[in-house]
């Protein structure tokens, strides 16, 4: 069955658009795409797990069909939480909800999974292939061989630092065939160029500012950090070697690529299932 429509609008204005895959009673799900999906990333994921939960996805700013702010700094990491508060007072105004997000869902998520202020209304949060942006700044400042692996495997952030080129790849189709090449896609992932242009404001707005200043950032959220170990683009170092700043931590080093939500959604609904009710206290 497909989802349920809604928007909601974040605090600068944004209009988020959001989708439901009702459950009434079930525990709440709030599901966070990446870059440069939309929210049909979800898809096959939710309906494995809409039995379970109260599965809620929505498009993040700049993608799907949510607003797409012309400015920048509207794509910090302050406003994306803003956006996240937003949709959690519209379907869960009172109680706490389980996170599960991937790659930029999984890094913006860091945001408000450690800030002070919401640690009574997360439940569990599960994070694939997407690090804090401020765990990773004291990472790389190791300059050990795990450090310069991971540099190396973020080629393509200071790429997207450069002007005007890489829009127009994006545009010409040549930096999908480059990217398809590190990692195959199917022929279903539903993206439009908005969501490939849009989507590098992301890393502009975001990314070196916070690897060079990173903050001291921590929760006692019950975290499951799950690193595919094909994944090109994060290694399995940066993604689990955070238990300084996630005491309450599981790790789960799994077979596959990057893009394991749309590769392989039951092997993704079965670690959330086995998360949230060994870890985060909830029994089906």
């Amino acid at each position: 069955m497909p989802p349920s429509r809604s928007t909601t609008t974040s605090r600068d204005g944004t209009r988020l658009a959001v989708y439901t895959y009702p459950n009434p009673g079930a525990p709440v799900l709030i599901c966070l795409h990446g870059y440069p999906d939309n929210a049909s990333l979800w898809s096959s994921v939710a309906e494995e797990l809409a039995s379970d939960f109260h599965v809620v996805t929505y498009d993040v700013r700049g993608a799907g069909e949510s607003d797409n702010p012309t400015n920048t700094s509207a794509y910090s990491l302050d406003r994306l939480q803003e956006d996240f508060q937003a949709v959690l007072q519209e379907v869960s105004p009172d109680g706490p909800v389980h996170v599960l997000a991937h790659d930029w869902g999984s890094i913006q998520s860091w945001h408000p999974v450690t800030a002070p202020e919401l640690q009574d209304r997360i439940a569990s949060f599960t994070s694939i292939s997407g690090p804090s942006l401020d765990h990773a700044g004291y990472f790389l400042r190791r300059w050990d061989r795990a450090a310069l692996k991971q540099l190396l495997h973020s080629w393509y952030i200071f790429y997207f630092h450069l002007p005007w080129l890489p829009e127009l790849a994006w545009r010409k189709g040549w930096a999908q065939r480059a990217f398809n090449r590190l990692e195959p896609q199917d022929e279903t992932h539903n993206r439009s160029i908005g969501d490939y242009v849009n989507g590098m404001k992301l890393y502009r707005a975001n990314v070196l500012r916070r690897l060079i200043n990173p903050e001291e950032r921590r929760t006692d959220i019950p975290v499951l950090a799950v690193s595919p170990e094909d994944d090109p683009f994060v290694t399995t170092a940066l993604q689990t070697g955070i238990a300084r700043w996630a005491p309450n931590l599981t790790v789960k080093v799994v077979r596959g690529g990057h893009w394991i939500p749309r590769k392989d959604p039951g092997l993704v609904a079965e670690l959330v299932r086995e998360h949230t009710r060994q870890v985060a206290g909830w029994e089906a």
